[in-house]
C-alpha cells in the first residue's frame, strides 16, 4: 500500500458517506473506493438490483454499506432516504452529489421532456440531496469533525459544445452553485468542492439517441480517450481526505490528450 493509499484510508475511515447516482459510473465507482477506504456509504440510485449488488460486492470486501433505492427527482423520495440513513448509520459527514444525466439534442427539436429531467436531476435532484443532508454536515462540522459535500459537474459547465446546451447549462448552474455555497457554508466548517471531469468512460454516452451525435462523441473518445470512473473516484476520495482546514474548492480533470 502506497502512502498516499494509506493517508487516505486513515482520513476516511469511520466517516459516513452518502453517494448518489452509486449504481453505475462515477457514482459506483466512489463508493466502492471510500468503502475500501474505511467509511460507512449509503449508496442512492433507482435501480435496486444493481445496488444490492453493490452492495454485496463491498461486504464480501468487508466494507460497510447500505443499499437505499430513490429517485432524486422526488422529495418524499429524498426525504424518506434521510430517514432511513440517520435510522441506520446516523449523521452523514461526506456527501457526493453523483447522479447524473445527458442528452444532447438540438435546442430548436424542443425536446422539453428531455431538459426537465437533465434540469430535474442534474440541478433540482443535487438541491433536494443538499437540503436534506446540509444539517448533518454542519452539525458534523461545529462538533470538530471532517464534513464535506463534493458536487459532480462537467467540463460543460464552461466549454459549448454544440447541441449540449441543455445539458452545459444544468452542469453550470451546478459548478455556481457550489461556488456560491461555499459562501454559506464554508465559514460554518463544511468543505464544497465541485469537480468537472472532462470526457470520461460512464453509462451516459449510451444514453444519446441522436446517431449523429453519438458518433460524433465515439469519435472523440478514439481519438482523445477518456478517463475511467474509477480515476475521478480517486480524486473525490482525494479531496476527502485532507486536513479538514484544506478544501479543494474547483477541479478540472481531463484525458491528457483533451485541450
Amino acid at each position: 500500500m502506497t502512502y498516499t493509499a494509506l493517508e487516505g484510508r486513515t482520513a476516511l475511515e469511520g466517516r459516513t458517506a452518502l453517494v448518489t447516482g452509486a449504481a453505475s459510473g462515477i457514482g459506483e465507482a466512489t463508493a466502492r473506493l471510500l468503502a475500501g477506504r474505511g467509511a460507512r456509504v449509503v449508496l442512492v440510485a433507482r435501480r435496486a438490483e444493481r445496488l444490492a449488488e453493490l452492495a454485496g460486492k463491498i461486504e464480501a470486501d468487508g466494507g460497510s454499506a447500505l443499499a437505499l433505492t430513490a429517485d432524486v427527482t422526488g422529495q418524499a423520495s429524498v426525504d424518506a432516504v434521510a430517514e432511513r440513513v440517520r435510522a441506520a448509520y446516523g449523521r452523514v459527514d461526506l456527501v457526493v452529489n453523483a447522479a447524473g444525466v445527458m442528452f444532447p439534442n438540438p435546442v430548436t427539436e424542443g425536446r422539453t421532456d428531455e431538459w426537465q429531467r437533465m434540469l430535474d436531476t442534474n440541478v433540482a435532484g443535487a438541491l433536494r440531496i443538499i437540503r436534506a443532508f446540509t444539517p448533518d454536515l454542519i452539525a458534523a462540522a461545529g462538533e470538530g469533525g471532517t464534513a464535506d459535500l463534493v458536487n459532480i459537474s462537467s467540463i460543460a459547465a464552461h466549454t459549448a459544445f454544440p447541441h449540449y446546451a441543455v445539458y452545459g447549462a444544468t452542469k453550470a448552474a451546478l459548478t455556481y452553485l457550489s461556488e456560491s455555497l461555499r459562501t454559506e457554508l464554508g465559514p460554518r466548517g463544511v468543505r464544497v468542492t465541485n469537480i468537472e471531469p472532462g470526457l470520461t468512460e460512464t453509462e451516459l454516452r449510451g444514453h444519446i439517441d441522436n446517431e449523429e451525435l453519438s458518433g460524433e462523441l465515439d469519435g472523440m473518445f478514439d481519438a482523445i480517450g477518456s478517463l475511467a470512473s474509477d480515476d475521478v473516484a480517486d480524486l473525490i476520495a482525494y479531496v476527502a481526505s485532507r486536513p479538514r482546514h484544506v478544501n479543494l474548492r474547483q477541479l478540472v480533470v481531463l484525458p491528457t490528450r483533451q485541450a
